[in-house]
């Protein structure tokens, strides 16, 4: 290669990563603008940090204030290690760093990013608005910008790395490339459990794709049981002190692995059939797919397809999926507007038929990048769930109310609160809530889906019935009820608060209103005895509770129509 062509190759992949991270940048600019707050949740991430400090360093055992008893801490710990030496010595507030670091190795992954898709399609025009995309794209941004991302972005960046690295490994045979390739499976071990199987996954269909020897297998393996054994001292101890069944349990939570065709359903149809914002985002994916196909090009798509399938999180589809959107804009869009252009009757100057395609196709990115932006900055709803993005779970009332609970209730009162805020009232105040799904995955698989269910149908009771009923049938006695009064959500949909729950509860009996502030009401309990059936001629049927605190197919009239509680069984 010339001087010349290594120059030009050097200034193309400056000029479109530069671009990228501009437009990584942007969208983390339009996400600080709009919240005070980090988005989503990611209190249990913090009260992580806290246990690994007051116990001096050492692997907690578990961890309190998240359900009756607290949970095991199981969870992959090396980023609540970092943050804990972060805020222990220098002082930084734990809460800031969830609200600007994720945005900030947001960023940074772009880098890796580039490179992988370079090293795939060998374009950096490609590569480049594939990154753009991929900076861009709202399945991407919901998890990795917000609170959660303090974790997962990073998990993103040793993901990437690795992947660019296993690119390396399996296409070119060069095993110096093993050490790198085990050293970041171990970090992305420590880091996260749902990027350690992508990651492992993406490393299998490397070794089908490029390398399907013996060496190719054995330094796929080399990676494999390096990572886990140099691992192992943190996986033994969690083993050893919870047993081998927390991480089975886990496994099959948040919808598992696989998942048969409403998998399929729910990664290849749904998101088109809702005709959402983010809908255009799949359909080009899924067209550039087809014409990778088409090209016989098909690890892109088929790692696209796998992703999506087994591990069942949108955020993945677009790790490959960014990359076919942008060979179908450079090798299809482009230039089916050129051809358009000069087809045009209208007399026009050949150097401008050239500009007007390309503005064209600069329009179409624009229009992406514009949805990133105003979806990082909560200025869209989506249509599906009429609901704002990267929602603030908490607000000033209840920052307000929670200092009210630390510093006016004792510190073995209960609570349960009625909105997303339960994931961050627990770190704040102190103070244990007894229905929480957020670390309830590391206790059993039924378990937690019985703790997301009860929590949805408690947390969207629009009388005190419906609460009664429903504590009654869960067997939860909380000491305090914290209740929103202005919009709130639940799993992330947005709801607006009844007027009706407040009311029913502040002429109930059983319940007394001790805090109020414009967002936020805190109810005790004052006669936990009280009856739980339902009166005024609303009804329950159905099967007997099985054990105590779950039911099977019961169906209750309490919020003026039929809804489901289904316990673990």
């Amino acid at each position: 290669m010339s001087d010349r062509m290594i120059l030009s190759s050097r200034f193309n992949d400056r000029f479109w990563l530069a671009t990228a991270l501009l437009v990584g940048s942007g969208v983390y600019v339009a996400y600080l603008l709009t919240h005070t707050h980090p988005a989503y949740e990611g209190g249990l991430y913090l009260q992580f940090v806290e246990e690994i400090i007051q116990n001096g360093y050492a692997l907690p055992e578990r961890i309190p204030y998240y359900l009756t008893g607290g949970i095991p801490f199981a969870y992959p710990p090396l980023v609540f290690y970092l943050i804990a030496i972060v805020t222990d010595v220098t002082g930084v507030d734990p809460v800031a760093l969830e609200l600007y670091a994720p945005g900030a190795i947001a960023i940074v992954y772009l880098i890796p990013f580039y490179y992988l898709a370079k090293e795939l399609v060998g374009s950096p025009q490609t590569a480049g608005i594939g990154t753009m995309l991929f900076a861009v794209t709202p399945p991407v941004l919901r998890w990795h910008i917000s609170a959660g991302g303090i974790v997962r972005a990073v998990a993103v960046l040793f993901t990437l790395l690795g992947m660019y690295v296993g690119v390396k490994l399996f296409q070119s045979g060069d095993r110096r490339w093993v050490l790198f390739g085990t050293v970041l499976f171990s970090l992305t071990m420590l880091t996260h459990p749902v990027y350690t199987v992508f990651f492992g996954g993406s490393y299998l269909l490397l070794f089908v794709f490029y390398d399907r020897t013996w060496r190719g297998l054995l330094a796929g393996a080399v990676v494999a049981i390096g990572g886990i054994v140099l691992t192992a001292p943190w996986w033994v101890q969690v083993v050893t002190t919870h047993g081998l069944d927390i991480y089975l349990s886990a496994s099959g939570t948040h919808t598992g692995l696989f998942g048969g065709p409403d998998r399929l359903a729910s990664q290849f149809v749904y998101p088109i059939w809702d005709m959402d914002i983010v809908t255009p985002f799949y359909v080009v994916a899924f067209a550039g797919g087809v014409y990778a196909l088409f090209r016989r090009r098909y690890f892109l798509p088929t790692w696209m397809v796998l992703a999506s399938y087994v591990i069942g999180k949108q955020r993945f589809t677009f790790v490959a999926g960014s990359i076919l959107s942008a060979l179908l804009i450079v090798e299809v869009i482009v230039p089916a507007i050129s051809v358009t252009v000069n087809n045009l009757s209208v007399p026009v100057p050949t150097g401008y038929k050239k500009f007007i395609s390309i503005g064209l196709a600069i329009i179409f990115v624009i229009g992406a990048v514009g949805t990133g932006i105003g979806f990082a900055g909560s200025e869209l709803t989506t249509v599906h769930d009429d609901s704002r993005t990267q929602p603030q779970t908490v607000d000033d009332d209840d920052l307000r109310a929670v200092e009210w609970i630390k510093n006016d209730t004792g510190p073995n009162e209960t609570f349960v609160v009625l909105s997303d805020a339960a994931e961050w009232v627990p770190y704040y105040s102190e103070r244990t809530v007894i229905l929480s799904p957020w670390g309830a995955e590391w206790t059993t698989t039924s378990g937690y889906y019985t703790e997301y269910e009860l929590f949805r149908d408690i947390a969207t009771c629009s009388n005190v019935n419906c609460l009664n009923v429903l504590f009654g049938l869960s067997d939860r006695h909380p000491d305090y009820v914290y209740i929103p009064r202005d919009v709130y959500t639940v799993h992330g949909d947005e709801y607006s608060a009844n007027p009706r729950l407040f009311h029913s509860m502040n002429a109930s009996e059983r319940y007394s209103l001790q805090y109020k502030n414009p967002g936020v009401a805190v109810f005790e309990l004052t006669n936990a005895d009280t009856d739980t059936s339902v009166p005024n001629g609303s009804n329950t049927t159905g099967s007997n509770t099985t054990g105590s605190n779950t039911t099977s197919n019961r169906s209750l009239l309490l919020n003026d129509q039929p809804i489901t509680y289904r316990g673990s069984g």
